[in-house]
């Protein structure tokens, strides 16, 4: 009887998976075989190994890597410090709140921003630099980007540092380690988990980024999201742009199944 009824608990979720998940999946891989006349072929996946589309992936990881980085190198010590102060939700919800605004709306302040007569030239003026051409650089894209993406890198890490036991600090400290020394040998370690929720949350979806590029970085970044964009959008030719779809949900597998593996043997060898 028990068995019965988790089976139809589980049909709402099979549904979803089907219909969400492997059906557009499977739809995709198909459109992949078609070139833009609407004939049977396999030269799209021939074309991805071209210098062209392998730059363009090699471009995607590295702008995923900068973003990753330095979300990571701003989150953790926001993460730490949060844990510290004394109405820490309070500041961490003012830190959430942001992300519930629409993407695209953030996108367009930027612009202003980082524009010609924005607020960000106007205090270069001031402080005697004179006016910089911030848009459409390497900087705003991966500045704009990690402003999106850090809150989902400083939650998992919140929530690591607030699981962990303090006393293992403690100990540390009484048996006479430096600060460097309990973070690299006592707290880092504890919170990894939380460390790799984090980039893979951040680095999966920078993989695929199309609208920054397009309005920020002025297309002067090229990544495999903007490809798939310019293939549906522009060219038409659906048929490469779900190659290369193919291809980035595999990137996107391969990336989640190592991560998980690895977190599983960490979280092994603690016990």
């Amino acid at each position: 009887m028990q068995n019965r009824t988790r089976n139809l608990y589980l049909i709402p979720y099979v549904a979803w998976i089907v219909l969400f998940v492997i059906a557009p999946v499977l739809l995709v891989l198909y459109y992949s075989f078609f070139d833009i006349t609407g004939q049977v072929t396999v030269d799209n996946y021939k074309t991805f190994f071209t210098p062209v589309y392998l730059k363009m992936t090699f471009s995607s990881f590295w702008y995923a890597f900068l973003i990753t980085l330095f979300s990571l190198l701003v989150a953790y010590p926001t993460a730490y410090l949060l844990t510290k102060t004394k109405h820490k939700q309070l500041w961490l919800l003012l830190i959430i709140v942001p992300s519930w605004i629409n993407l695209l709306l953030k996108v367009y302040a930027f612009l202003g921003i980082f524009g010609t007569f924005g607020p960000a030239n106007s205090l270069l003026d001031a402080v005697g630099i004179g006016a910089k051409q911030i848009l459409f650089t390497d900087f705003s894209f991966v500045f704009v980007s990690v402003y999106i993406f850090i809150p989902f890198m400083i939650l998992p890490i919140f929530n690591a540092l607030e699981e962990m036991n303090a006393s293992l600090v403690d100990a540390a400290r009484d048996l006479g380690a430096s600060a460097w020394t309990t973070f690299s040998r006592v707290i880092f370690p504890l919170t990894l988990d939380g460390v790799k929720a984090g980039c893979q949350v951040v680095f999966i979806p920078a993989l695929s980024l199309f609208m920054i590029t397009r309005l920020i970085a002025g297309n002067r970044v090229i990544t495999l999201g903007t490809a798939i964009e310019q293939n549906f959008l522009v060219i038409q030719d659906w048929g490469m742009g779900s190659t290369i779809a193919v291809f980035l949900i595999l990137i996107m597998v391969i990336i989640m199944v190592a991560t998980g593996s690895r977190k599983r043997g960490f979280s092994h060898e603690t016990k």
